[in-house]
């Protein structure tokens, strides 16, 4: 299935039914008087988060969705039937927005959660409701209030903890592959990943966490360059960014001058993302002489001038793949535990001493 983490749409609530001008009509009942009923609703357009949907790939194909419009009030008291609703479903993480305006307005970040995007209109009032003692016999309608329509943009942004970035071939497939459920494709040329990849992180019975696998980033992506920029969206919502280095580049290229012109984009792109917490992952030890490698990667570090955590992997053999997952969900849950709201003390005994 494609990857489509962008679409556009357009959405109409249905229209509510017109009220029903109707006087009652028995033997023997010579002023009925009115009991011509309201229209309906029209139907809701709602947006549920599906945790089994990871692409907007069906809203490219289907693009327009209206609600059905309710039905016209009737006689004999009796009110129109509401229109149907209309459910869409839609990838945890999604982001509706205005396409005039621009404006957020609303985002998906649980699954099962359900909010309405268009409003369907409200019914007619038919003429039992302008009966009085002066107007006895109401000839008044109102016809239905028209339903919202809108023009959204949809936009994925994948939920996850940790976010891949570095350089086409720099082994993030293959670090996400040794420590993941997930099994994106893995070849010996730049750019095999074609679209972010979700993999699951065990790292007990009751303890994971979720990492993203990224296109390759290449200088210049920031603007429009290779096929990274279009995906780097995913990482703001990350909590922790591992910058996946290749210490032994097959073309001999300076793995510190790759580096750094990565730490660049993403300070074009995003000066919040690039302030995220960031840790060196020095992958592809497999590659470099045993006797080499302290001082292979000394040097980098040294250059490269990195102040967060730095660690030593082989992707391909798992060396140093352990330390780095229980490292990375010690942080992430760290950081769970900071954002939870402190729990709520009455100020009339925040004072009191126990006994």
């Amino acid at each position: 299935m494609k990857f489509v983490d962008e679409a556009y749409i357009d959405v109409s609530a249905g229209d509510g039914g017109s009220g029903c001008v109707s006087f009652r009509h028995e033997k023997y009942k010579e002023f009925g008087g009115p009991n011509g009923g309201d229209g309906g609703r029209g139907g809701h357009v709602y947006a549920v988060a599906d945790a089994n949907l990871n692409t907007l790939v069906d809203f490219r194909f289907s693009r327009r969705h209206d609600a059905k419009r309710g039905q016209n009030g009737m006689g004999s008291d009796m009110f129109g039937a509401a229109g149907d609703d209309i459910v869409l479903k839609m990838p945890v993480g999604t982001i509706i927005s205005d396409v005039e305006t621009g404006e957020v307005l609303y985002e998906l970040l649980k699954p099962g959660e359900m909010i309405t995007i268009a409003k369907g209109g409200d019914g007619g009032f038919g003429n039992m409701r302008f009966k009085s003692a002066i107007n006895r016999a109401p000839r008044q309608k109102t016809p239905g209030w028209p339903g919202d329509k809108k023009n959204l943009k949809l936009e994925l942004k994948v939920l996850a903890d940790v976010g891949l970035l570095g350089m086409p071939n720099a082994g993030k497939s293959t670090l996400i592959t040794a420590i993941s459920n997930a099994r994106p494709r893995i070849a010996d040329y730049p750019f095999t990943t074609l679209h972010p990849n979700l993999g699951v992180v065990r790292v007990a019975p009751e303890q994971s966490f979720v990492v993203a696998d990224l296109p390759g980033l290449i200088e210049g992506a920031s603007e429009g360059a290779g096929l990274g920029h279009q995906f780097l969206r995913h990482l703001q919502r990350t909590r922790l960014l591992w910058h996946v280095i290749d210490l032994a580049p097959f073309d001999g290229a300076d793995p510190v001058a790759q580096a750094k012109a990565i730490v660049a984009e993403l300070k074009k792109y995003d000066p919040a993302l690039y302030d995220k917490p960031r840790w060196l992952v020095l992958n592809k030890l497999d590659m470099v002489p045993a006797e080499e490698r302290q001082a292979r990667v000394k040097d980098f570090v040294k250059r490269f001038k990195h102040k967060g955590p730095v660690f030593e992997i082989s992707a391909l053999t798992h060396e140093g793949c352990e330390n780095l997952v229980k490292a990375a969900y010690q942080h992430i849950k760290a950081q769970q535990v900071a954002e939870q709201p402190a729990a709520y003390v009455d100020p009339r005994f925040a004072d009191a001493s126990p006994e």
